[in-house]
This record gives C-alpha cells, sequence and structure tokens, in this order.
C-alpha cells in the first residue's frame, strides 16, 4: 500500500471516532420553534423548509430511536448541506444509545479512553458492555475500532461483522471493512466495502479519496502491463 493510501485509511480510521456534538449553535430554526418530541421531530424532518428540517435532525439525535435511524439516513443526500451535516450526528447520538443508563456509562468510559489512547483500557471496557449488553451494536463497533487500531485486524473484521448484524446500515463499520483490507494491502477487496459505506453516506470524502486513489493506481498498474 502506498504511502498516500496509507494516511488516507488512517484518516478514515479516525473518521469513526464521531464527537458526540450536534452542531446545535450554527444551525438557525425555523420561527414557529423546533419540534419537541420525537413524533413532531419526525414529521419535521420531511419539511420542505431547511430550517425545520435541520431543527428536527437535532432533536432527532437528542430523542431519537433506533426505528428512526432509516428516516436520518435518507436525509444523508439531503439538499441542504447543515441538514446532512445534522442528520450524520443525529445517527451516531442514536447508535451510542443503549437504552441502559449503567451500559451507556460504560460506553462513555470506553469513548474516553480511546480518546486519551488508553487502547488496552478501552478493549476491556468494550468487552464488557458486549457480555452484558450483545445486542448494543455500537459496542461493538468501538471494540473493533479499537482492535484496528491495535492491529488486530482479523478481530476486527469479526466485529464488523456483529456490527453489521444488528445495524445493516452502519457506513463505519462498512468503511472499518474497507479499512482493515487496505491495511492488509488489498485494495481489491477493500473496494465494495468502500462503496457500500459510501451509497449509504454520501459525505464521507476520506472514504471518497480513497476510492479514486484506488481507481489511479489500478489503472496505473494497468498501462505498466500494457
Amino acid at each position: 500500500m502506498s504511502l498516500m493510501l496509507r494516511a488516507l485509511t488512517l484518516g478514515i480510521a479516525l473518521a469513526i471516532l464521531p464527537t458526540m456534538t450536534t452542531l446545535a449553535a450554527a444551525q438557525p430554526l425555523p420561527a414557529a420553534g423546533p419540534p419537541s418530541t420525537r413524533q413532531q421531530a419526525l414529521k419535521a424532518i420531511e419539511h420542505p423548509e431547511p430550517a425545520v428540517r435541520r431543527a428536527a435532525a437535532l432533536r432527532l439525535g437528542e430523542v431519537g430511536a433506533m426505528m428512526d435511524a432509516d428516516r436520518l439516513v435518507a436525509h444523508l443526500g439531503d439538499d441542504d448541506a447543515p441538514v446532512r451535516q445534522l442528520a450524520e450526528a443525529a445517527l451516531w447520538q442514536i447508535w451510542s444509545r443503549s437504552g441502559d443508563g449503567a451500559i451507556d456509562a460504560l460506553f462513555l468510559r470506553g469513548v474516553q479512553q480511546m480518546a486519551a489512547s488508553e487502547l488496552t483500557e478501552a478493549l476491556a471496557t468494550f468487552s464488557e458492555i458486549i457480555r452484558k449488553k450483545p445486542a448494543f451494536a455500537e459496542g461493538w463497533n468501538k471494540r473493533a475500532t479499537v482492535y484496528y487500531l491495535l492491529g488486530q485486524y482479523q478481530l476486527s473484521m469479526k466485529d464488523c461483522d456483529e456490527v453489521l448484524k444488528r445495524n445493516r446500515q452502519h457506513f463505519g463499520a462498512l468503511s472499518g471493512y474497507g479499512q482493515i483490507y487496505l491495511a492488509l494491502g488489498d485494495p481489491d477487496r477493500a473496494q465494495p466495502y468502500l462503496e457500500r459505506a459510501l451509497r449509504v453516506n454520501p459525505n464521507m470524502a476520506g472514504v471518497a479519496a480513497t476510492l479514486r486513489l484506488i481507481e489511479q493506481q489500478r489503472e496505473a498498474k494497468r498501462r505498466r502491463t500494457i
């Protein structure tokens, strides 16, 4: 793998450690005020006015449920860039809620450990989450990320499989699979996963850049063999 492709791969890996901020301060609210309930937000996310959709995405990040994720995924391709950003942030917020306060506290500890590069500790924390609540897809996803950062690629792929069993739209796990194959020097197997991730979330600039570079390197290799 070239140095440039390796750098892009690392950039994608870091991108799947999302911040939990919601971009709220930057977004204007509709004159009537933001939706207050989940049902109001689900209705408002389809409103023709971008400001209303922005407020709805913001609120769904706060109160939305896993069953609302498909509605937000649809707005990853919204005509309005702030709506796209808020929809992505809302998805990460929803995915990071287990529905159990004790598990959520453990999850926050694990995220903080990852941010501090305390990877061994984070691995233990996410393993405990998985043992206690295996249905929580984001516990598997974060452990997959830790395994990736530790260079334990086969274990990371196994955890990505578990994520996708529980959350088929998880663009982080899809791009994670691609990153692993890139790290293993196999761009041909990486490409389908990166393309799937980009179809779910077309805003992943690092993934798009990596796909372009894979194609460029493939074309350069083809020319050398002619």
